[in-house]
């Protein structure tokens, strides 16, 4: 029987980890800290779950662990993602990540094809679960009556992830800040009133947003473009005679957010590109001391995507949206229960060979996508789909 072997026992990987060690899969979890290795298998019941084991994490060791067919879960620094996908393509093993496919990653997909290999990412919650709103959502609308090439259309996914009850700092850090704050120093280009936007500062680009919360009422938020939004449209299949008037994928943060950081913006943008890394590593190890999560605080995840068309005349005639409102419970964070059950899907998904070989974002298809939202509505506590018209 093909084993997995998931490599970093981290904050967001002890409730997918629990998850397919409870199905009787054999699951291997490698860290370089065995003490977090074990704790990702006990979780907070303090029980061990199923089928899991320990490793120490060397490459050596992997290596020669590795048969083909087994599936790799990379959860460590981005910047191994592609050599662990290196190994596999050796082993013939299967990879799966929930970060953004990088350039490097896409440059091993040729190999991977002719090795028979699949390497899956962007199976997280952003990326991973707003792609299979967006494939929803686009689906659905080609199949109403309301669909028209002279449609014009409006797309939002925004993501955030915020502590339970708001501090003065409007947020918290479930892990190293240096990925929050390297983002903000990455360009963001989207399109808005038919027309793309690039920025360089994404700070400059906010807005505010109004989402329906877990209780059913509009709570306002602020809301930034994040990366380039650009390719999306190609990978959510979007039309090319399509009319797009705003198409932004981006970041949610409470109300109050761009004030409480002020600070840090000014910081950050007066950085020298020479030393920025160094400067950001400290900047990033002084805010995680003074505003990272405690023991047992809770957190927040808000994630809303909506596909709106308007006619000729630019009366709304389709507009849905789908999205999530999770807060940390006895089984962990909502972070970590959203990103790593979608992991774990995507590891069923890939030894039950449902993935073609090479390098490859979160599925598409109609029938995987509707069964991954079915199943993550089942262990996170109900998705919202909303046909607003």
């Amino acid at each position: 029987m093909s084993r997995v072997h998931w490599l970093g026992a981290g904050l967001s990987s002890s409730p997918g980890i629990r998850r397919l060690a409870n199905t009787e899969q054999p699951i291997i979890v490698w860290d370089r800290d065995l003490d977090a290795a074990n704790a990702s298998i006990k979780g907070t019941s303090g029980q061990l779950a199923g089928t899991a084991e320990v490793a120490t994490l060397g490459w050596e060791m992997l290596d020669a662990t590795l048969d083909a067919g087994d599936v790799v879960v990379s959860m460590l620094p981005g910047d191994l993602h592609v050599k662990v996908a290196n190994i596999c393509l050796e082993c013939k093993s299967k990879f799966v990540s929930s970060s953004y496919v990088s350039e490097e990653m896409n440059a091993l997909h040729d190999a991977a094809v002719r090795q028979g290999v699949s390497l899956v990412n962007e199976v997280g919650l952003d990326p991973g679960i707003d792609h299979l709103f967006a494939h929803s959502l686009i689906d659905t609308y080609k199949q109403s009556e309301q669909y028209s090439d002279d449609n014009k259309i409006f797309f939002r996914s925004y993501c955030g992830g915020v502590p339970a009850v708001a501090n003065s700092f409007k947020y918290k850090f479930s892990w190293s800040p240096f990925g929050v704050l390297k983002a903000l120093t990455t360009p963001a280009k989207w399109i808005e009133e038919g027309d793309v936007q690039t920025t360089n500062t994404p700070w400059k680009a906010v807005s505010n947003y109004k989402a329906t919360n877990a209780k059913g009422k509009k709570e306002a938020f602020e809301a930034y473009p994040n990366r380039d939004s650009l390719p999306f449209m190609n990978a959510y299949h979007f039309d090319d005679v399509w009319q797009v008037e705003q198409f932004v994928r981006g970041t949610l943060r409470l109300s109050g957010w761009t004030k409480a950081w002020e600070y840090l913006f000014e910081e950050i943008e007066g950085m020298d590109n020479k030393d920025m890394n160094a400067r950001l590593t400290a900047l990033s190890e002084e805010l995680w001391k003074e505003h990272a999560y405690a023991d047992g605080e809770l957190d927040r995840v808000l994630l809303v995507v909506e596909l709106e068309a308007h006619n000729a005349s630019g009366k709304v005639v389709w507009h849905q949206s789908q999205s999530i409102d999770e807060t940390g419970n006895e089984e962990g964070t909502s972070m970590a229960r959203l990103v790593s059950h979608t992991v774990s899907l995507a590891v069923q998904s890939s030894l039950a060979n449902e993935f073609s070989p090479g390098v490859q974002a979160a599925p598409s298809e109609s029938d995987i996508v509707q069964r991954w939202l079915a199943q993550l509505s089942e262990l996170n506590g109900g998705f919202s789909h909303q046909v607003i018209r």
